[in-house]
């Protein structure tokens, strides 16, 4: 039986699942490319071990090291997004929520005494 590293226990199952699907996407991408992992782990100056880790979503694989691949396989631009403040949908509600928050909360004219 495997032991369970500090990253799976401190990862949600939802968030091991997405890493799962990742890594099966790069697995893929790299497979359509023609690339073998030898190849793609040398071009990554990673190891195999590390790249086929990567490819099955486990989370002690860094960050780096993923957007390196990414970057290699021609998918960076795609991952830029993930994060990116413009699409937040959850940000811009909240924004709206509280300009109409500030407009609502605004002295209005027959509550100033000159």
């Amino acid at each position: 039986m495997a032991k369970d590293s500090l990253a799976d226990k401190a990862i949600s199952p939802t968030a091991l699942e997405i890493l799962g699907r990742l890594g099966q996407g790069i697995r893929i991408a790299r497979s359509r490319r023609g690339i073998r992992q030898e190849e793609l782990a040398k071009r990554a100056s990673m190891s195999r071990v590390r790249l086929r880790k990567l490819e099955k979503g486990d989370p002690s694989v860094g960050l780096g090291a993923l957007v390196q691949i990414l970057e290699i396989l021609g998918l960076l631009e795609q991952f830029s997004r993930v994060a990116d403040p413009s699409a937040d949908e959850l940000r811009q509600a909240l924004e709206a929520r509280q300009r109409k928050s500030r407009v609502d909360n605004k002295p209005k004219a027959e509550d100033l005494y000159f």
